[in-house]
């Protein structure tokens, strides 16, 4: 018997590493929460969503702040081109430098405090889930969304949850019938019944945005 995640979602709990972890939590959710089972019957099986972690995977998510998905990795060729996906790279270089490269003038102020940062990211594969959003968060640019992305999608943590993401925001409107769009702290707190497969409540959400959208597309 596999050993689910810690309910609290304080520890590192339980590690999502392959697509069977993904469908062993799809089928706690499916069994917890009729809504679940409704959701999962329509976009299942749900992608293992795995990124890799380090210092570069969070430089990307200053890079695709608030711009478009092309926008975000063309800049991203930039600095891959330019060999600035490093902290070291990046400190070897001014914020003016990294502007010329494609940079907005905050991103490029994020990017050096990232590298600044210094962050031991193998540590933070074995942190508790609540030492990593610290961690993160402690960096000028990042905020507790990347913080909880990073931990979901590259820690593979799956008992951990990001009720800011307004996409999962609207999902959990549709597919709970909420009268409006609940707030980060309310989703916060409905998700934790869905613990210990947070992650996988997420993954399901997710991907049940884009069914529901594409079905508002055509009614």
């Amino acid at each position: 018997m596999t050993q689910q995640a810690e309910a609290t979602g304080q520890g590192v709990g339980r590690i999502i590493r392959s697509d069977a972890c993904v469908a062993e939590g799809a089928a706690w959710l499916a069994k917890t929460e009729p809504r679940f089972a409704y959701a999962l019957e329509q976009v299942a099986p749900l992608p293992l969503r795995l990124r890799p972690d380090g210092f570069g995977q969070l430089l990307s998510a200053i890079v695709s702040q608030q711009v478009s998905v092309a926008s975000a990795r063309a800049i991203w060729a930039k600095l891959e081109a330019a060999g600035m996906v490093t902290p070291e790279a990046v400190l070897s270089v001014t914020e003016e430098d990294l502007r010329g490269i494609g940079l907005s003038r905050q991103k490029a102020r994020y990017a050096h405090a990232l590298a600044e940062a210094r962050i031991d990211f193998d540590a933070l594969r074995d942190a508790p889930n609540d030492q990593v959003v610290k961690e993160l968060t402690a960096v000028t640019g990042i905020g507790v969304w990347t913080a909880e992305i990073y931990a979901m999608f590259s820690l593979g943590r799956a008992d951990v949850f990001a009720p800011g993401d307004l996409a999962l925001q609207e999902a959990a409107r549709i597919l709970f019938d909420l009268p409006v769009r609940p707030k980060e702290r309310d989703l916060r707190e409905m998700a934790r019944a869905w613990s210990p497969w947070r992650s996988v409540a997420a993954r399901t959400l997710f991907a049940y945005y884009h069914v529901a959208k594409d079905k508002e597309g055509l009614a």
